[in-house]
């Protein structure tokens, strides 16, 4: 092979091989900045969420007809939870396998229970069509009528 023919073939692979590096560093960025919209939405929602569980008046607002505002406020707490431990889901932040663990010991709570009996059915019409977000609701669903409430312990 003639010295110009192997540089030209050298100069072609180092091409090839910034290209492909190029390219995979795009496809991570543009995964890292999907991430940091998605934590950036999810944080406005928990902080909105906090705003309902403590103030009765905004509560008023936007409560279901027919329920007490004290109830939804606590229903809203209870989803501020659910949220804020969805997010670190779809973050990667659940260690494999540990999602039915946290979401039973989610579900020992009354309120996290009546939170999902009263919205679980528009948290699942949220998920559809997001295979991980549609996994997510479908343990929750699960550990909310799988999870005995939590026994009082003696004194």
């Amino acid at each position: 092979m003639k010295l110009t023919t192997a540089v030209l073939v050298a100069g072609a692979a180092v091409s090839l091989a910034t290209a492909v590096v190029g390219a995979a560093r795009l496809r991570q960025d543009a995964r890292h900045q999907a991430e940091r919209n998605e934590a950036l939405l999810a944080g406005n929602q928990i902080d909105w969420l906090a705003q309902m569980s403590i103030n009765p008046d905004l509560a008023e607002i936007w409560k279901p007809e027919g329920m007490e505002t004290e109830e939804y406020m606590r229903l809203m707490s209870a989803n501020r939870l659910l949220c804020t431990f969805s997010l670190r889901d779809r973050l990667g932040f659940i260690p494999k396998g540990h999602l039915p663990l946290f979401a039973a010991w989610i579900m020992k709570s009354d309120v996290s229970r009546r939170y999902w009996k009263h919205f679980g059915d528009l948290r699942a019409q949220e998920a559809e069509g997001d295979e991980r977000a549609e996994h997510f609701t479908r343990v929750l669903d699960h550990a909310a009528e799988n999870t005995p409430l939590a026994q009082p312990t003696a004194a």
